[in-house]
């Protein structure tokens, strides 16, 4: 298997546990709605993914930009830059005080980042199996 091969296998594993994160994410709003959590444990709970979501994505964009790969990377470019922009602008973090109130907007990210995730996790499938076609040939 060569090294494309192996980059979409990569991207696949780390699209699918992006997109459990993600299922994650919705579940813990919903039980936020529903009143089964309080929100600071919902916080609680969230803001320890916030990061290694954040940085799994740019970790997989560098690495479709160091290897090559430009439409994966620049099909991951507008996702990064809008989660480099909340970091730099220092609201990537979930608060507690006022999540009842930005809680559609929450959603809402998260079904978007949902569905960008499956999306690409499906692109990613694909471009794995053509590298590996393309190797055995």
């Amino acid at each position: 298997m060569g090294g494309a091969g192996w980059l979409f296998l990569f991207a696949v594993l780390m699209a699918a546990g992006l997109l459990f994160t993600m299922v994650f994410f919705i579940i813990m709003f919903s039980d936020l709605e529903c009143d089964y959590i309080n929100p600071i444990d919902l916080c609680n709970k969230l803001n320890q993914f916030v990061l290694p979501e954040h940085t799994a994505h740019a970790f997989l964009a560098v690495l479709f930009l160091l290897s090559g790969q430009w439409i994966a990377f620049l099909l991951n470019a507008p996702l990064l830059a809008f989660n480099v922009n909340k970091i730099r602008s220092g609201n990537h973090m979930y608060d507690a005080t006022e999540i009842f109130r930005t809680l559609p907007t929450h959603k809402k990210e998260s079904f978007i980042k949902l569905g960008f995730y499956l999306l690409s996790f499906f692109y990613y499938l694909y471009r794995m199996i053509v590298a590996l076609i393309a190797d055995s040939e």
